[in-house]
């Protein structure tokens, strides 16, 4: 499985979000460290945006623990760079 299907995958089962968007942003990085295009077929860096109800009243901090808690193995190996952007419904301006 792919990365970025992985990193979906556990982010839908653990959070069950209202919005869910990952951008593979490796192009961005290609020759940077931890960018090694042929070991992780160009999915080294990556920005997640969620937003779920179970970061309601929840600090930044806290979110951002959490996120990573779930994507622990990903952060442990292949991926380099995650960039997290996690909200609470009532702070999503894009709607659900």
């Amino acid at each position: 499985m792919r990365i970025e299907a992985r990193i979906k995958e556990k982010l839908l089962k653990a959070f069950s979000p209202r919005r869910l968007v990952i951008e593979n942003d490796s192009g961005k990085h290609a020759g940077h460290a931890g960018a090694e295009e042929s070991l992780n077929r160009g999915e080294t860096h990556f920005t997640v945006t969620i937003v779920a109800d179970g970061f309601a009243g929840r600090s930044r901090i806290d979110r951002h623990r959490m996120v990573h808690e779930v994507l622990a193995e990903e952060l442990a190996g292949p991926v380099h760079a995650l960039a997290v952007k996690a909200k609470a419904p009532d702070e999503d301006t894009h709607g659900a």
